[in-house]
């Protein structure tokens, strides 16, 4: 545990001191959304952003009315780190899932930093661990203390069920950094309401072994979700090719809904130095800020 807590201490003073200089002083919370929470309405003014109008008040019939906000006193960043069995695909300490949790680890050190509340679910197909949002270093050194712990009851993946304990759990708008290979079906609709009631930020943890299999001919694959071997033709070209075909599409389908929704996405490879990519979320997050 000591020599992850060093690596993870180590890329987090990297990342910050990185953003300190390329933002040259200029440097908002990278975690914040706004710095606001809604207060009341008002009457639409020329110049108001358009953004800001309360559609269902204005439906009313009694004129156009924009929302008025307030500024945030301390922010909540909630970590949803899928541990199902998918994620176990990878070299030795260098799967998905560890790569997951050592994210988890760095924004956790850097987010108490900023005096924010930090909190953590894990699930598979349900929920595995919650740790509740709560300020201080000790809270962040509990987090990654019950990632290097948890032993996942379950290997199978529902990520509908895992938006919905969070809406239900988490009332406060909040940053929310969804961390999952979002291989799963049918939990658009609820990712559409996580992002619109909270800050969503999507990291999306993916393998080069999932879509480059070597040609072994007819070999037995295990499954690690149902736990169950199947037999497969890997030397069969239209297999290989269903399988990329498959995963361009989920990570098309991704990219097109956060851009819709506008949600901060990031995909990672487990063998890439994830750092830089961290480095660039935070620095569109800094210039989406500054213009709010």
């Amino acid at each position: 545990m000591k020599d992850l807590i060093k690596k993870l201490r180590k890329y987090e003073i990297q990342i910050r001191k990185a953003i300190n200089s390329q933002m040259q002083g200029d440097f908002h919370s990278i975690f914040k959304g706004s710095g606001l929470e809604f207060d009341d309405v008002r009457a639409y003014q020329y110049g108001d952003d358009i953004r800001t109008i309360d559609w269902n008040v204005s439906a009313k019939g009694h004129g156009t009315f924009v929302k008025t906000f307030k500024e945030e006193k301390e922010q909540t960043v909630l970590f949803i780190l899928d541990v199902s069995g998918s994620q176990e695909i990878g070299s030795p300490g260098s799967q998905k899932l560890d790569i997951g949790k050592e994210i988890c680890g760095v924004l956790a050190l850097s987010a108490v930093k900023e005096a924010s509340q930090v909190g953590l679910i894990s699930f598979s197909d349900q929920k595995e661990k919650y740790v509740k949002p709560t300020k201080g270093a000790k809270q962040a050194y509990e987090i990654i203390n019950s990632l290097i712990q948890l032993k996942p009851a379950s290997h199978k993946t529902d990520l509908s069920k895992a938006i919905l304990f969070t809406l239900n759990t988490i009332k406060r708008r909040s940053v929310v950094i969804f961390i999952s290979d979002f291989i799963d079906e049918d939990y658009f609709h609820n990712l559409k309401g996580l992002a619109k009631k909270h800050d969503l930020v999507m990291v999306r943890i993916t393998d080069r072994r999932e879509t480059r299999l070597p040609k072994l001919g007819i070999v037995p694959v295990f499954d690690k979700e149902s736990r169950k071997t199947i037999w497969v033709n890997t030397s069969f070209g239209s297999f290989r090719s269903k399988i990329k075909k498959n995963y361009a599409e989920n990570e098309e389908k991704l990219s097109k809904f956060a851009k819709k929704h506008q949600i901060n996405f990031i995909s990672v490879d487990t063998e890439e130095d994830y750092v830089p990519k961290l480095l660039k979320l935070f620095k569109i997050r800094n210039k989406t800020l500054k213009s709010v």
